[in-house]
Protein backbone atom coordinates (compact mmCIF):
# COMPACT_ATOMS: atom_id res chain seq x y z
CA UNK A 1 0.00 0.00 0.00
CA UNK A 2 1.93 3.68 -1.49
CA UNK A 3 1.40 6.59 0.42
CA UNK A 4 1.49 10.02 -0.83
CA UNK A 5 2.15 12.77 1.30
CA UNK A 6 2.11 17.08 0.09
CA UNK A 7 2.85 20.03 2.22
CA UNK A 8 1.52 18.05 5.22
CA UNK A 9 1.24 20.36 8.50
CA UNK A 10 0.57 18.99 11.86
CA UNK A 11 -0.22 21.93 14.31
CA UNK A 12 -1.03 22.07 17.76
CA UNK A 13 -1.91 25.57 18.95
CA UNK A 14 0.66 27.62 17.78
CA UNK A 15 3.32 25.12 18.02
CA UNK A 16 3.87 23.22 14.62
CA UNK A 17 4.85 20.01 14.69
CA UNK A 18 4.74 18.65 11.31
CA UNK A 19 5.81 21.48 8.88
CA UNK A 20 5.27 21.16 5.13
CA UNK A 21 6.40 17.59 4.90
CA UNK A 22 6.39 15.89 1.15
CA UNK A 23 7.02 12.42 0.25
CA UNK A 24 6.26 9.41 -2.21
CA UNK A 25 6.15 6.05 -0.61
CA UNK A 26 6.21 2.63 -3.02
CA UNK A 27 4.09 0.06 -1.46
CA UNK A 28 5.59 -3.50 -0.28
CA UNK A 29 8.75 -1.97 1.54
CA UNK A 30 9.74 -1.66 5.25
CA UNK A 31 10.53 1.84 5.91
CA UNK A 32 12.68 3.60 8.66
CA UNK A 33 11.58 6.81 10.04
CA UNK A 34 14.31 8.29 12.24
CA UNK A 35 14.26 11.54 14.02
CA UNK A 36 15.15 13.10 17.53
CA UNK A 37 12.44 13.50 20.36
CA UNK A 38 10.03 16.36 19.56
CA UNK A 39 11.11 16.27 15.95
CA UNK A 40 7.41 15.25 14.43
CA UNK A 41 7.48 11.54 14.04
CA UNK A 42 4.21 10.25 16.11
CA UNK A 43 2.56 13.08 14.99
CA UNK A 44 2.86 12.13 11.50
CA UNK A 45 2.44 8.72 12.05
CA UNK A 46 -0.49 9.71 13.77
CA UNK A 47 -1.92 11.75 10.39
CA UNK A 48 -1.17 8.11 8.42
CA UNK A 49 -3.33 6.19 10.76
CA UNK A 50 -6.27 8.93 11.05
CA UNK A 51 -5.64 9.29 14.75
CA UNK A 52 -5.81 13.17 13.69
CA UNK A 53 -6.54 15.38 10.85
CA UNK A 54 -3.76 16.72 9.59
CA UNK A 55 -3.49 20.81 10.05
CA UNK A 56 -2.32 21.14 6.15
CA UNK A 57 -1.99 19.54 3.29
CA UNK A 58 -2.87 16.08 1.87
CA UNK A 59 -2.41 12.88 2.59
CA UNK A 60 -3.49 9.51 0.31
CA UNK A 61 -3.10 5.71 1.54
CA UNK A 62 -3.19 3.59 -1.55
CA UNK A 63 -4.46 6.50 -3.18
CA UNK A 64 -7.56 7.23 -0.99
CA UNK A 65 -7.73 10.29 1.52
CA UNK A 66 -7.61 8.79 4.90
CA UNK A 67 -9.07 10.76 7.35
CA UNK A 68 -12.75 9.50 8.81
CA UNK A 69 -12.28 6.82 5.55
CA UNK A 70 -13.23 3.54 7.08
CA UNK A 71 -12.51 1.85 4.21
CA UNK A 72 -8.69 2.82 4.12
CA UNK A 73 -8.45 3.17 8.06
CA UNK A 74 -9.10 -0.80 8.32
CA UNK A 75 -6.17 -1.60 6.39
CA UNK A 76 -4.10 0.58 8.45
CA UNK A 77 -2.61 -0.23 11.99
CA UNK A 78 -0.16 1.56 14.36
CA UNK A 79 0.69 0.41 17.17
CA UNK A 80 2.27 3.25 19.34
CA UNK A 81 4.31 3.06 22.44
CA UNK A 82 1.63 2.12 24.77
CA UNK A 83 0.45 -0.14 22.36
CA UNK A 84 -3.43 -0.63 21.42
CA UNK A 85 -4.97 -2.19 24.03
CA UNK A 86 -3.82 -1.00 27.72
CA UNK A 87 -7.25 -0.36 28.89
CA UNK A 88 -9.31 -3.52 27.14
CA UNK A 89 -9.30 -6.33 29.85
CA UNK A 90 -7.79 -9.42 29.33
CA UNK A 91 -4.96 -10.25 26.25
CA UNK A 92 -7.08 -12.59 24.67
CA UNK A 93 -10.04 -9.84 24.74
CA UNK A 94 -7.70 -7.33 23.32
CA UNK A 95 -6.94 -10.36 20.65
CA UNK A 96 -10.67 -10.84 20.21
CA UNK A 97 -11.01 -6.94 19.41
CA UNK A 98 -8.35 -7.06 17.33
CA UNK A 99 -9.46 -10.01 15.02
CA UNK A 100 -12.86 -8.17 14.40
CA UNK A 101 -11.16 -4.79 13.75
CA UNK A 102 -8.72 -6.26 11.13
CA UNK A 103 -9.90 -8.07 8.11
CA UNK A 104 -6.71 -9.81 7.76
CA UNK A 105 -5.99 -10.81 10.99
CA UNK A 106 -4.15 -14.03 11.64
CA UNK A 107 -5.53 -15.62 14.94
CA UNK A 108 -3.09 -18.76 14.53
CA UNK A 109 -0.47 -16.86 13.92
CA UNK A 110 -1.45 -14.46 16.87
CA UNK A 111 -1.42 -17.04 19.47
CA UNK A 112 1.72 -18.80 18.49
CA UNK A 113 3.29 -15.13 19.04
CA UNK A 114 1.82 -15.33 22.13
CA UNK A 115 3.80 -18.14 22.95
CA UNK A 116 6.60 -16.63 21.77
CA UNK A 117 6.53 -13.19 24.25
CA UNK A 118 5.62 -15.65 26.99
CA UNK A 119 2.35 -13.74 27.40
CA UNK A 120 -0.81 -15.47 28.94
CA UNK A 121 -4.20 -15.16 27.25
CA UNK A 122 -6.04 -14.69 30.62
CA UNK A 123 -3.63 -11.80 32.03
CA UNK A 124 -5.22 -8.59 32.96
CA UNK A 125 -3.59 -6.08 30.17
CA UNK A 126 -3.66 -2.99 32.75
CA UNK A 127 -1.76 -5.40 35.46
CA UNK A 128 1.19 -5.90 32.73
CA UNK A 129 4.59 -4.70 32.76
CA UNK A 130 5.85 -2.11 30.12
CA UNK A 131 7.60 -4.46 28.71
CA UNK A 132 4.58 -7.31 28.37
CA UNK A 133 2.20 -4.14 27.21
CA UNK A 134 4.75 -3.26 24.68
CA UNK A 135 4.76 -7.41 23.62
CA UNK A 136 1.14 -7.97 23.23
CA UNK A 137 1.34 -4.27 20.90
CA UNK A 138 3.92 -6.09 18.83
CA UNK A 139 1.83 -9.17 18.43
CA UNK A 140 -1.35 -7.23 17.50
CA UNK A 141 0.78 -5.21 15.16
CA UNK A 142 2.01 -8.32 13.34
CA UNK A 143 -0.77 -10.66 13.33
CA UNK A 144 -2.94 -8.05 12.12
CA UNK A 145 -1.06 -8.36 8.27
CA UNK A 146 -2.39 -5.05 7.76
CA UNK A 147 -1.68 -3.46 4.10
CA UNK A 148 0.28 -0.60 6.03
CA UNK A 149 1.34 -1.33 9.36
CA UNK A 150 3.18 1.23 11.96
CA UNK A 151 5.44 0.85 15.08
CA UNK A 152 6.54 3.78 16.79
CA UNK A 153 8.63 2.77 19.21
CA UNK A 154 6.00 0.04 20.05
CA UNK A 155 8.76 -2.64 20.87
CA UNK A 156 10.64 0.36 23.65
CA UNK A 157 9.56 -1.23 26.84
CA UNK A 158 10.90 -5.03 25.63
CA UNK A 159 14.60 -6.13 27.17
CA UNK A 160 16.79 -7.07 23.81
CA UNK A 161 16.25 -11.03 23.68
CA UNK A 162 12.28 -10.01 23.18
CA UNK A 163 13.26 -6.93 21.20
CA UNK A 164 15.57 -9.27 18.77
CA UNK A 165 12.40 -11.84 18.60
CA UNK A 166 10.40 -9.38 17.18
CA UNK A 167 12.53 -8.29 14.49
CA UNK A 168 13.09 -11.91 13.66
CA UNK A 169 9.11 -12.15 13.67
CA UNK A 170 8.76 -8.91 11.46
CA UNK A 171 11.49 -9.78 8.95
CA UNK A 172 10.31 -13.73 8.73
CA UNK A 173 6.34 -12.64 8.48
CA UNK A 174 7.19 -9.61 5.90
CA UNK A 175 9.26 -11.96 3.34
CA UNK A 176 6.23 -13.96 3.32
CA UNK A 177 3.31 -11.81 3.77
CA UNK A 178 4.76 -8.63 1.96
CA UNK A 179 3.44 -5.33 3.14
CA UNK A 180 3.95 -1.95 3.70
CA UNK A 181 6.02 -1.60 7.12
CA UNK A 182 6.95 1.85 8.98
CA UNK A 183 9.39 1.74 11.79
CA UNK A 184 9.97 4.39 13.80
CA UNK A 185 12.84 3.93 16.40
CA UNK A 186 15.64 5.34 18.55
CA UNK A 187 17.48 1.75 18.50
CA UNK A 188 18.98 2.60 15.11
CA UNK A 189 21.65 0.14 15.48
CA UNK A 190 19.30 -2.81 16.14
CA UNK A 191 17.17 -2.73 13.53
CA UNK A 192 18.76 -0.52 10.95
CA UNK A 193 19.34 -3.75 8.94
CA UNK A 194 15.81 -4.10 7.81
CA UNK A 195 15.47 -0.77 6.45
CA UNK A 196 14.97 -0.81 2.59
CA UNK A 197 14.38 2.95 3.24
CA UNK A 198 15.24 5.86 5.77
CA UNK A 199 13.30 9.17 6.60
CA UNK A 200 15.05 11.52 8.68
CA UNK A 201 12.53 13.89 9.92
CA UNK A 202 14.43 16.89 11.38
CA UNK A 203 12.24 19.53 13.38
CA UNK A 204 8.94 18.41 11.86
CA UNK A 205 10.66 18.75 8.33
CA UNK A 206 11.48 16.04 6.28
CA UNK A 207 15.78 16.05 6.12
CA UNK A 208 16.12 13.39 3.65
CA UNK A 209 14.38 10.48 2.15
CA UNK A 210 16.79 7.84 0.40
CA UNK A 211 17.61 3.80 0.28
CA UNK A 212 19.38 2.42 3.02
CA UNK A 213 22.50 2.01 0.96
CA UNK A 214 22.78 5.45 -1.00
CA UNK A 215 22.61 7.09 2.63
CA UNK A 216 25.14 4.49 4.21
CA UNK A 217 27.26 4.80 0.78
CA UNK A 218 27.21 8.90 1.44
CA UNK A 219 28.82 8.67 4.89
CA UNK A 220 32.65 7.90 4.95
CA UNK A 221 35.37 8.05 8.28
CA UNK A 222 38.58 9.24 6.99
CA UNK A 223 41.10 8.17 9.59
CA UNK A 224 45.07 9.19 9.10
CA UNK A 225 47.78 11.77 9.97
CA UNK A 226 46.21 15.47 10.61
CA UNK A 227 47.79 17.09 8.35
CA UNK A 228 46.69 15.10 5.62
CA UNK A 229 42.96 14.50 6.53
CA UNK A 230 42.60 18.44 6.96
CA UNK A 231 44.31 18.88 3.17
CA UNK A 232 42.26 15.85 1.84
CA UNK A 233 38.70 17.57 3.56
CA UNK A 234 38.94 20.69 2.22
CA UNK A 235 35.05 22.01 0.72
CA UNK A 236 33.76 18.51 1.92
CA UNK A 237 30.79 18.46 4.50
CA UNK A 238 32.40 17.23 7.64
CA UNK A 239 30.15 16.24 10.04
CA UNK A 240 32.46 15.21 13.06
CA UNK A 241 36.11 15.11 14.21
CA UNK A 242 37.86 13.58 16.52
CA UNK A 243 41.74 13.44 17.45
CA UNK A 244 44.19 11.57 18.82
CA UNK A 245 47.44 12.59 19.19
CA UNK A 246 48.82 12.86 15.50
CA UNK A 247 45.77 10.57 14.60
CA UNK A 248 42.69 12.47 13.31
CA UNK A 249 39.32 10.95 12.16
CA UNK A 250 36.63 13.40 10.26
CA UNK A 251 33.72 12.04 9.36
CA UNK A 252 32.39 13.03 5.71
CA UNK A 253 29.17 13.25 4.35
CA UNK A 254 28.85 12.91 0.42
CA UNK A 255 29.38 11.21 -2.43
CA UNK A 256 33.61 10.45 -2.82
CA UNK A 257 34.24 8.90 -6.53
CA UNK A 258 36.92 6.76 -7.35
CA UNK A 259 39.45 9.48 -7.89
CA UNK A 260 38.67 10.68 -4.63
CA UNK A 261 38.92 7.68 -2.84
CA UNK A 262 42.23 6.86 -5.14
CA UNK A 263 43.89 10.33 -3.74
CA UNK A 264 42.82 9.70 -0.09
CA UNK A 265 44.87 6.04 -0.27
CA UNK A 266 47.79 8.12 -1.97
CA UNK A 267 47.85 10.53 0.65
CA UNK A 268 47.80 7.56 3.64
CA UNK A 269 44.67 7.74 4.40
CA UNK A 270 42.10 5.15 5.38
CA UNK A 271 38.59 5.03 4.17
CA UNK A 272 36.02 3.09 6.09
CA UNK A 273 32.02 2.97 6.51
CA UNK A 274 30.02 4.81 9.10
CA UNK A 275 26.93 3.27 11.24
CA UNK A 276 23.47 4.79 10.19
CA UNK A 277 23.14 5.39 13.68
CA UNK A 278 26.65 8.12 13.67
CA UNK A 279 25.11 9.35 10.25
CA UNK A 280 21.82 10.42 11.79
CA UNK A 281 23.27 11.47 15.10
CA UNK A 282 25.57 14.09 13.37
CA UNK A 283 23.02 14.85 10.74
CA UNK A 284 20.25 15.79 13.07
CA UNK A 285 22.96 17.76 15.66
CA UNK A 286 20.84 20.59 16.88
CA UNK A 287 24.14 22.90 16.71
CA UNK A 288 24.52 23.72 12.82
CA UNK A 289 28.09 25.32 14.12
CA UNK A 290 29.54 21.89 13.78
CA UNK A 291 29.17 21.39 10.21
CA UNK A 292 31.42 23.13 8.33
CA UNK A 293 28.89 23.43 5.26
CA UNK A 294 25.91 22.42 4.24
CA UNK A 295 24.25 18.74 4.73
CA UNK A 296 23.23 17.77 0.73
CA UNK A 297 20.05 16.54 0.69
CA UNK A 298 17.52 15.34 -1.82
CA UNK A 299 14.50 17.21 -2.56
CA UNK A 300 10.99 15.95 -0.54
CA UNK A 301 10.10 12.74 -1.61
CA UNK A 302 12.67 11.83 -4.24
CA UNK A 303 14.82 8.71 -4.03
CA UNK A 304 17.75 7.71 -5.99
Amino acid sequence: MNIVADGLRVDYGTVRAVDGVTFSLDGGKIYGLLGRNGSGKTSLLSVLAAFRKQSGGTVRVGGRPVFENADVTRDICLIRDAGETVDIGTAADALDFAEWLRPNWDAEYAHALMDRFALKRNANVKAMSKGQRSALGVVVGLASRAPLTMFDESYIGMDAPARYAFYDALLADYMEHPRTIILSTHLIGEVSSLFEEVLIINRGRLLLHERSETLLARGTSVTGPVAAVDAFTTGLTVLNTDRLGPTKVAMVYGDLDETSRRKAVEAGLELGPIAMQDLFVRLTDPDPATLNAPVPTEPAGEVR
